[in-house]
């Protein structure tokens, strides 16, 4: 537990750190040179490996969280489906990468099957246990895996931060939603960060 509180502190201290966008205004905060470029190596469905590279020129909502979640996840999920549909054409331009905190169950195929129910421009990603800890160091995303409930060693839950990280087509880290609640402010920023805007 230890692990979750000091990476939420550190969470807390990267939206103090962030460019001054009241909250009470606009859930999305600018930061832009606080938080490093897109960058990783993770494994898709059908045996693909992608990197950063994979997305170059596609504005990129990044988000962590797990397919057996009950709650954030879909919850978000669904949020960025709206999303999607609110950008009508311009969503192919767009790509939600859903990264898994859990990489003890979520295989790739399970990841996209869960992501595809909400929308087809979502790309599910794993990785090693390591390869997740590092990404996950890298953007502040705090998460716990709890010790299984019972005999049944697949029966556990995940404690985990919430934000979606979004980047420019060049993979810069430009803002971060906290809540995601406010469908309006996360299209009008996703719209800004779209190629030749």
């Amino acid at each position: 537990m230890r692990f979750f509180l000091r990476y939420f502190m550190a969470v807390a201290c990267a939206f103090a750190m962030v460019s001054p966008m009241k909250a009470a205004d606009n859930p999305v905060h600018n930061v832009r040179g606080f938080l490093p470029d897109l960058r990783f190596t993770l494994q898709a469905a059908g045996g693909k490996t992608v990197t950063e590279e994979t997305f170059k020129g596609k504005t990129v909502m990044l988000f962590f969280g797990y397919a057996s979640c009950p709650d954030i996840c879909p919850t978000t999920m669904a949020q960025l489906s709206q999303v999607m549909s609110n950008l009508q054409d311009d969503a192919d331009k767009v790509r939600i990468l859903f990264i898994s905190v859990d990489p003890h169950r979520d295989t790739p195929e399970i990841l996209q099957a869960y992501v595809n129910a909400f929308d087809q421009n979502a790309i599910g990603l794993t990785g090693t246990e390591k390869q997740i800890a590092d990404l996950a160091r890298r953007y502040r995303v705090a998460y716990q895996i709890e010790k299984p409930s019972g005999s049944d060693k697949e029966n556990y839950e995940v404690a985990h931060s919430r934000g979606v990280y979004m980047f420019d087509a060049e993979g810069h880290a430009r803002m971060l939603a906290a809540d995601t609640e406010s469908i309006e402010a996360l299209t009008s920023s996703v719209r800004s960060l779209l190629p030749g805007r």
